[in-house]
């Protein structure tokens, strides 16, 4: 009854007091709910009980359960926390998860598209109607210039300069221009002079993709269109909306594109960011290699 009381009240001071965000509460009382299921099977006794070798044997029960890195790093973030909350209410002098060191998660390389299956991708919109013009416009902008999916719903009609060639983009306290492929340039010009001014709904509606509503497209319905010409494509890999962006930079880097070019397109403050594209361009090198090569 008191570890019920502990936790309702540190699910209280992170709504009220830290204010955070509900992704993050959801994911500390999901953490916390587990964590609070194994100290009753296993103890009985109030969490103010424990002390750090119980804390990292529940570890090791989370890793022999199969936990990833991350969600055993989680667990061990919500646990410092949720017991910095009972030293600060007074309940216990020190924190029992001090001591627990959280796994070193492997970072997996995104995965990209080969260009043919790009080709493939873009191919499949048809432009028969409005849906399939606007479609082939997005993909076409998405690979053409790698911008993140909400920043490709957030456009404005007024953020593309078809005469110049090129895109407006905003994010944050960031902002830059993006060059357009001529494919792309064609695309958003059938889009945008034919076919958007008769799907709004509001003809001062500024958004450059919008939905069969004629208001702006959402994240969710452009998932859906992904995942639609994946499967019209015939692709067996897994696309998101993320993966033309992957597939964006990793290209321009096979080109001979360089690095602090490819940053600046995608908008990373860090070039380390950008360098994880190396390491992907590598590997897809090696993969040829091994797969191509007779006495490899």
């Amino acid at each position: 009854m008191q570890n019920t009381m502990y936790i309702n009240q540190y699910e209280a001071y992170l709504q009220e007091v830290k204010q955070v965000s509900k992704n993050t509460l959801s994911s500390y009382m999901r953490d916390l709910k587990q964590f609070g299921q194994y100290w009753a099977r296993n103890s009985g006794t109030a969490f103010r009980d424990a002390v750090g070798s119980d804390l990292d044997e529940y570890i090791k029960w989370l890793r022999k359960n199969g936990k990833s890195p991350a969600t055993v790093s989680r667990s061990i973030a919500s646990l410092r926390s949720f017991y910095q909350f009972l030293i600060e209410q007074g309940v216990v002098s020190s924190n029992p998860a001090s001591k627990l060191v959280p796994e070193k998660a492997v970072k997996k390389l995104p995965q990209i598209l080969t260009s043919r299956e790009v080709e493939q991708l873009l191919d499949q919109p048809s432009c028969t109607d409005p849906k399939g013009y606007r479609d082939k416009a997005m993909l076409e902008v998405l690979y053409a210039t790698g911008i993140r999916v909400s920043e490709l719903i957030s456009l404005d009609e007024g953020d593309i300069n078809l005469a110049l060639g090129v895109l407006h983009c905003k994010n944050w306290n960031r902002e830059r221009m993006i060059p357009l492929y001529p494919a792309a340039i064609a695309a958003l010009e059938e889009y945008m002079g034919k076919v958007r001014p008769h799907m709004l709904s509001d003809r001062d509606e500024p958004a450059l993709f919008v939905n069969m509503s004629g208001e702006r497209m959402s994240r969710q319905g452009f998932w859906k269109i992904i995942k639609q010409y994946q499967e019209k494509a015939n692709i067996s890999k897994e696309i998101t909306p993320h993966t033309l962006r992957h597939s964006f930079a990793a290209h321009l880097l096979e080109n001979g594109a360089d690095l602090r070019s490819i940053q600046e397109m995608l908008g990373h403050a860090d070039i380390s960011s950008t360098q994880v594209y190396v390491q992907l361009v590598k590997k897809q090198l090696k993969d040829v290699y091994l797969k191509a090569h007779p006495r490899a």
